[in-house]
């Protein structure tokens, strides 16, 4: 008589689904990348990128000063510029060209208006930009006016040479007319308009602080350049 057979146990419970039992996770964002939802933070980074320009130069500013001074990672830098070479070619395409921008419509506009009229129009085009773009001034400064400044390169072979030319021109036939002071160098009257606007507002906390007086400021400055420019070209009345 043959033994009977041990009982089998039961068959155990299949296992789950790994893909069933995991929790749905969603697909990660690629580095650097802003997720959805939390703006465009491009524009705060070029402002950034600006201020750091201003306290350090150019040359000296890295990708890792920039994200400390947007408060990003260098990571979104990558994201969105590349490299430090690829964020500053943005910041002078989108916050220091346009500025330029309008200097040189109001200096060309300067070419059929009377000439009280244009030297008004450029000392107000030039402290209307101070007072939108403070960082103007100090910028100017250190990367156009300083040797070896990133930026003077830009000025003197693509922004300026032809227009310079052109307003020069402009105040010596001013000049053979008898409506201009004989005695100006009508190459430097651009000069003496840029060192009557710009350069008092680069040096304004100097100012403020030397004659404790906090209400110099871009008005001030406005009218003490038309001040100057009156008398000193012997404008006709």
């Amino acid at each position: 008589m043959s033994k009977p057979r041990p009982a089998q146990p039961p068959p155990a419970h299949p296992a789950a689904s790994p893909v069933a039992a995991a929790p749905s996770r969603r697909r990660p964002r690629p580095p650097g990348r802003p997720a959805a939802g939390e703006g465009d933070r491009r524009g705060h980074v070029l402002d950034a990128a600006i201020a750091c320009y201003v306290q350090r130069g150019i040359a000296a500013t890295s990708l890792r000063d920039i994200s400390r001074q947007a408060g990003v990672t260098p990571a979104l830098l990558h994201y969105y510029f590349g490299d430090a070479a690829g964020l500053r070619d943005a910041v002078v395409a989108e916050r220091v060209l346009p500025v330029f921008g309008e200097v040189r419509a109001t200096l060309l506009g300067m070419q059929d208006a009377p000439l009280r009229g244009s030297l008004e129009a450029f000392v107000g085009c030039i402290c209307d930009l101070v007072a939108r773009h403070p960082w103007l001034p100090p910028l100017w400064i250190r990367e156009v006016v300083s040797e070896g400044g990133g930026l003077r390169e830009l000025l003197t072979t693509r922004l300026m040479p032809e227009l310079a030319s052109l307003v020069a021109a402009r105040f010596a036939a001013e000049q053979a007319a008898g409506r201009l002071n004989s005695g100006l160098e009508p190459r430097l009257l651009l000069v003496s308009l840029v060192g009557l606007t710009l350069l008092p507002a680069a040096g304004m906390p100097i100012w403020r602080q030397l004659f404790a007086a906090e209400e110099l400021g871009v008005d001030a400055i406005r009218t003490h350049a038309l001040a100057l420019l009156e008398r000193g070209l012997e404008l006709p009345a």
